[in-house]
């Protein structure tokens, strides 16, 4: 029935039908936030489309917000983009939390580090700085990319943490509460590394939040935070 009308509906693009197609379904209710939608070869059956045409659709959806395209694990519904306050700081879990999403997380490193580029994040001549490496999940969809360097002599038991069950806001906030904070936000493209981790289209940019924080005279910590552009939105007010 799909394949004749797009045979004989000529006035309507082929992938407007599929747009259409999802979209009231969308909005009917019947797919829900977070529901994984048809395959691109389901679709291509049900309307006896091309490839190329069906991706174009999807695409177009996921351009506009509509659907959230996870690497190696298909298209969903898109529930929304996950915010952050710019206001204060808060720790990943109690946002997505709050906001009704069930949390995870995942450490990749957690370590001493001497690199250059260590010393360079804490402005250190010499010695060595944590470093930890770990992916925050909403409702398992990864949702930040969380690239921190911790100044040793502030915390001292930062490797001794557990990461699954604290992160490294909640810990330091109860360490050595922060006096002062920078930060910067900027649209960037990741690297292959990072566009991985987040399961990201090529192609789509990140939102980075580099965040540097101090405890009285000295710096505590170092983060860079990646966000998939699709996925996420920062907000403030005053």
């Amino acid at each position: 029935m799909h394949g004749a009308l797009a045979k004989n509906n000529k006035a309507v693009p082929s992938f407007q039908l599929v747009k259409d197609h999802v979209l009231q379904q969308i909005r009917s209710g019947e797919w829900k936030p977070g529901d994984l939608i048809p395959s691109e070869r389901e679709l291509m059956l049900q309307f006896n489309l091309s490839r190329m045409t069906v991706n174009r659709a999807l695409r177009e959806l996921t351009d506009n917000q509509m659907l959230v395209r996870i690497q190696g694990s298909g298209t969903y519904v898109a529930p929304g983009k996950y915010q952050s306050t710019l206001v204060e700081i808060r720790s990943i879990d109690d946002e997505l939390v709050a906001r009704g999403h069930r949390y995870r997380s995942q450490v990749l490193t957690l370590e001493a580090s001497a690199t250059p580029v260590a010393l360079k994040a804490l402005g250190f001549d010499s010695g060595s700085v944590f470093h930890s490496v770990i992916v925050h999940f909403a409702d398992d969809i990864p949702i930040q990319l969380e690239d921190r360097y911790t100044n040793p002599a502030l915390f001292p038991d930062y490797l001794q943490q557990d990461f699954h069950r604290i992160t490294p806001n909640h810990y330091m906030v109860q360490v050595a509460p922060l006096d002062r904070a920078e930060y910067s936000i900027e649209s960037k493209m990741p690297d292959a590394a990072v566009r991985k981790l987040l399961q990201m289209e090529a192609g789509e940019p990140c939102l980075l939040l580099s965040r540097r924080t101090w405890v009285h005279d000295a710096v505590a910590t170092s983060v860079s935070l990646w966000h998939p552009g699709s996925r996420y939105q920062f907000t403030g007010g005053f």
